[in-house]
């Protein structure tokens, strides 16, 4: 071996140190992919509600999705319940959930209302931008986004 070789030999293992150090650190500083897989490009409808976002610029790519929810209380009883998205959107290449609004129960633009309704949507699919909440007696889209501080 030549002295030339031993050096190409430690850069060689020098940058494969620095690539895994590098890698590890984004390993701990990125957030948790999420677990729950969703059926993202179930069939879509055509309805005032897709028309409305086509014409806002958004692309529909998923219709009404159903999420399932298994809730132990007490460690023994097993209660059953679900959410339901009314369909995904994108736009520049972010994702969207889209919330229809229902005359029955209106939801006031509040903060604590908002949250109470639509928080967890965002928490479930956190790689989406935010929730779109469309209004169809206005005819409005309102695009509603989360940001939670945590203190240690």
């Amino acid at each position: 071996m030549q002295n030339g070789d031993a050096f190409i030999l430690i850069l060689l293992l020098g940058l494969l140190a620095a690539w895994i150090g590098i890698r590890f650190h984004q390993w701990l500083v990125e957030p948790a992919k999420s677990s729950v897989h969703l059926p993202l490009y179930t069939e879509v409808p055509d309805d005032e509600v897709v028309d409305l976002l086509i014409g806002a610029g958004f692309d529909v790519i998923g219709g009404k999705t159903r999420i399932p929810i298994t809730i132990t209380l007490n460690q023994k009883e097993e209660l059953y319940s679900r959410l339901f998205i009314d369909y995904f959107a994108e736009k520049n290449d972010k994702l969207y959930l889209v919330k229809v609004a229902k005359e029955r129960k209106p939801l006031e633009m509040t903060g604590s209302a908002i949250r109470e309704r639509l928080l967890a949507y965002s928490l479930l699919v956190p790689e989406a931008e935010g929730v779109l909440y469309v209004d169809m007696n206005g005819r409005k889209i309102k695009q509603i986004t989360f940001h939670i501080e945590v203190f240690e």
